[in-house]
């Protein structure tokens, strides 16, 4: 079956994760993304990641993760031969996606408003810290600077340990899946042509929707509220007798099957638990008298039973123990390329978490060595191998 992004052709400036994220799931969802490198550099998160080895080859683990299925060449945007070619490159795509500062793309005199009179129906996305203006415009932003200015580090962890970042780089996926979307969306406009800004700041806060509203429209102060879920009670992370259990009551009927498979429903008739406000009110009185019984057993065993008869609940796992789970596993989430040239063996990375028709979209390309498409794409456009020979040795290449 054909992709929904089949015959699309996507130009990624993108560095390191929000912007090569969007363009991952461009690129899974059928799009031809062509990764556009600084000559000699590349992408930096060719050299991120856990094994300096990679490192070293331009192959770092940070960069697999999120590059399968694209195609690299690269160009020297300082350069007037170079952006000539580029230009070139632009009349040929569909979407433009990048991260630079906001300026940085006009003063390479190949911003939107530039780019728009060479190709009127390209969809420019351009995803930054901030935004395209406002008196932040021109800050750096990274990841964890995202995440202590949106509050999310204020309202993480618990009283003793917050402010704490987020475990993994939340606000570069989140500003990512939210560039793609705007993208897809774009492409169903006609006719197509429009310029996408994107704020990791503001893509941050939309997801913080139930906080912002409470403090918004209830005055309730965001706090830090550690495992314990404040909409309901019993809701949060209860200790096992091993392991952490998730246990998600938050209805009433469920309360009253909790209570009745721990052998607790005496603590019904108590006045401090008697109603859905009073439990919140008295939480961690109410956690105490659970845990009594629940660190008995182990988690994965009170997970099972509890979800068999109506009571939401989970054991909290590490990420390697979720991997491996047949949910995981068995659901083709994960792909492995064999003999990935530049890493020199076999590499497992994640797709996208969707289904399509029952299928998990899939690339048949692993990440790519920076330049290996220059030949393919750059001939393309008409150029001889002796033209791309004289612009290589020109520094245009």
């Amino acid at each position: 079956m054909s992709k929904p992004l089949e015959g699309i052709r996507v130009l990624d400036l993108t560095n390191v994760l929000a912007g090569p994220f969007c363009c991952h799931h461009l690129a899974h969802l059928g799009a031809e993304v062509i990764k556009v490198e600084a000559a000699g550099r590349g992408d930096l998160a060719r050299n991120l990641g856990a094994d300096p080895d990679l490192n070293e080859k331009g192959m770092g683990v940070s960069f697999l993760a999120q590059n399968a299925g694209k195609k690299s060449v690269t160009v020297n945007l300082k350069h007037p031969k170079g952006r000539a070619l580029f230009i070139k490159l632009v009349r040929s795509a569909d979407v433009l996606v990048e991260n630079f500062r906001p300026g940085v793309m006009d003063r390479l005199q190949v911003g939107y408003d530039a780019l728009k009179k060479e190709r009127p129906e390209l969809i420019y996305c351009a995803i930054s810290g901030f935004g395209q203006d406002g008196p932040w415009v021109h800050r750096p932003a990274y990841d964890q600077i995202i995440q202590g200015a949106s509050g999310v580090m204020s309202i993480t962890g618990d009283s003793e340990s917050a402010p704490l970042r987020v475990g993994y780089p939340v606000a570069d996926t989140v500003g990512g899946i939210t560039a793609a979307f705007a993208v897809a969306s774009a492409l169903n406009a006609s006719p197509r042509g429009s310029f996408i800004d994107v704020s990791m700041l503001e893509s941050v806060l939309a997801t913080m929707g139930w906080v912002v509203s409470n403090y918004l429209n209830a005055g309730v102060e965001p706090a830090a509220n550690g495992n314990e879920n404040v909409t309901s009670a019993p809701s949060g992370a209860f200790q096992a007798g091993s392991g952490l259990l998730n246990i998600a009551a938050n209805k009433d009927e469920q309360w009253v099957l909790l209570t009745d498979h721990l052998g607790l429903s005496a603590l019904r008739e108590r006045p401090d638990y008697a109603t859905r406000e009073n439990r919140k009110k008295n939480r961690l009185a109410l956690k105490a008298e659970l845990e009594t019984v629940l660190k008995t057993r182990p988690a994965r065993d009170w997970a099972k039973e509890l979800n068999r008869i109506g009571v939401p609940s989970g054991a909290v796992l590490t990420v390697p123990e979720v991997l491996q789970m047949p949910q995981i596993a068995d659901r083709g989430f994960l792909h492995t390329f064999q003999q990935v040239p530049g890493v020199g063996r076999d590499i497992a990375v994640t797709t996208t978490g969707i289904k399509l028709d029952g299928d998990a979209p899939k690339v048949s390309a692993p990440p790519p060595l920076l330049g290996e498409h220059n030949h393919e794409i750059w001939s393309e456009l008409g150029l001889s191998s002796q033209e791309l020979e004289d612009l290589r040795s020109d520094g245009a290449l």
